[in-house]
């Protein structure tokens, strides 16, 4: 895409007084706000479909299910109008607030709707809010949830360059954001093919191992199909059993997760970021788990089940789940996650519509596969391998996809506050 470092610069700089701005060519202006836009009066428009703010663009939504009585009370935003959400500023921090709209639209009424007070490039002042929305605006506001209203923002500096300069920036950013769009969408479709395929090795090698001239034979049963002929086929609820164990008190609080399994809470904090809720009392009344385990939780219709990375003790309301024999606990855990086997989970009863959670009589009604304990560990060792090489893979090009976002913040702050010359 380009170095920054050796774009143009203008021949002289002076101070802007705005942190976020910086140096500004020395014949650009700052001006308040309030002095380039209005906030547009409510109008309401109930013949407009519903509109909302994603990814710094106005789209429309699907309001089929929103009465004309509701739709009454939302304002109008207009094709070149501004929409700004002001509402809680501290969530979700990285989404974009502010966004030039393209359509005719009505949005709920705690938006702020501004037009502008004169002759100005929308363009240019879409990308140029951007940048002052994720340097600035954040910051405003009051109250727990931070709501902000136009006299929040009414006294902001904002950058003036003349009219060409505001149209040359406007399609100089047009141009390069659609270029640095068709890369990452590149990249991001071949994360979605390595995905793809990794599903796909996974699932024939754990369901059919790694021989390809094994002799096969007819399972019996739907979900798992044809396997190796001297693979056993045999009810779940004869490989495992409910493990029943009280809590001890020396056990720690887990949490089951669908992206990391079974962790401890603190650990799971500590990878995800969020916050979980301690329990101070009747932490006997949960359920005890060892390493290894395999739960029952509420999001296991979704995901399937979940492998125990660590002892200690979880829900009453969860499955714990002890193997009767030997087994690879890598193997199962790539079996119990598999796409197929969680459609056969979900055919074993109502609970997905009558909002019930999975139990055992469900987990017992879906027969498994069992491979002898010696290709269980080939086939776990080798889907690990495999693993980790496509996720080096699919990581790069996520490592990459940031970096091309990274670059046309960069990009955008430099050319709208003229830290590069593109006239």
């Amino acid at each position: 895409m380009g170095s920054l470092a050796t774009k143009p610069r203008y021949d002289a700089y002076k101070d802007s007084r705005e942190g976020w701005i910086g140096e500004i060519p020395s014949h650009w202006h700052v001006q308040k706000l309030k002095h380039l836009f209005y906030e547009k009066k409510h109008t309401s428009n109930p013949t407009l479909g519903c509109g909302a703010i994603s990814f710094g663009e106005v789209i429309s939504k699907d309001d089929d299910k929103i009465p004309l009585s509701t739709k009454a009370s939302y304002q109008e935003v207009l094709s070149g109008e501004i929409l700004i959400n002001p509402l809680n500023l501290n969530y979700d921090l990285k989404s974009l607030r502010i966004a030039l709209s393209r359509i005719d639209v009505v949005v709920s009424a705690g938006y702020i709707v501004i037009k502008e007070k004169t002759d100005i490039d929308k363009g240019y002042f879409k990308y140029l809010l951007h940048r002052y929305d994720v340097a600035n605006m954040k910051l405003l506001g009051s109250g727990v949830r931070q709501t902000i209203n136009f006299h929040h923002i009414a006294n902001s500096q904002l950058v003036l360059p003349i009219k060409s300069e505001q149209v040359a920036i406007s399609r100089f950013l047009d141009q390069k954001s659609a270029q640095i769009y068709e890369a990452i969408a590149i990249k991001e479709k071949q994360i979605a093919l390595l995905k793809e395929r990794k599903q796909i090795i996974i699932q024939q090698a754990v369901t059919q191992g790694l021989d390809p001239n094994v002799p096969m034979k007819d399972s019996g049963v739907g979900w798992i199909g044809r396997i190796p002929a001297n693979w056993e086929v045999r009810k779940s609820k004869y490989l495992f059993t409910q493990r029943k164990e009280r809590a001890w008190k020396s056990d720690v609080q887990l949490s089951a997760t669908q992206a990391y399994g079974v962790i401890p809470q603190s650990e799971y904090e500590a990878l995800s970021g969020n916050t979980v809720v301690k329990i101070q009392f009747h932490l006997d009344k949960r359920k005890h788990v060892e390493k290894d385990d395999f739960v029952i939780s509420m999001r296991s219709f979704q995901g399937g089940l979940e492998r125990a990375w660590s002892s200690g003790c979880i829900r009453s309301s969860y499955v714990i789940l002890r193997s009767l024999e030997e087994i690879n606990p890598d193997f199962y855990g790539y079996l119990l996650k598999l796409p197929s086997y969680i459609k056969a989970l979900q055919r074993t009863g109502s609970f997905i519509r009558d909002g019930q959670d999975l139990n055992f009589d469900n987990f017992a009604q879906v027969d498994l596969f069992i491979p002898p304990i010696e290709e269980q560990c080939e086939i776990a060792n080798y889907v690990k391998g495999f693993m980790v090489s496509s996720d080096k893979g699919i990581a790069l090009l996520q490592e990459q996809i940031e970096k091309l976002k990274e670059y046309k913040a960069t990009l955008i702050h430099s050319a709208v506050t003229g830290k590069i010359k593109l006239v």
